[in-house]
């Protein structure tokens, strides 16, 4: 069953909020992150922004730090990709 774009929008913006609580981190380091999407199988497709592109350390600041912040505010969401960067997994 698909979701509605109601339901859609309203995780997304838990996501988006979720995200807020880590980006300030990001940027003391010029980095950043968006939501390129949320799939109907609800995974969050994420891009890497400014330093955070060419970072060696994405990887880490997705799976401890982003990965765990959005599933622990958003559970419903099943898992977070990055589509660029050195982090992309």
């Amino acid at each position: 069953m698909s979701m509605s774009e109601k339901e859609k929008e309203k995780l997304l913006q838990q996501v988006e909020t979720a995200l807020d609580d880590i980006r300030p981190h990001l940027k003391v380091d010029g980095g950043n992150v968006e939501v390129i999407e949320l799939t109907e199988d609800l995974v969050v497709k994420l891009k890497w922004m400014g330093a955070c592109e060419s970072c060696s350390m994405s990887a880490m600041t997705m799976k401890a730090g982003i990965e765990e912040t959005i599933k622990r505010q958003v559970p419903e969401i099943n898992g977070i990709v990055a589509v660029n960067g050195v982090g992309t997994i």
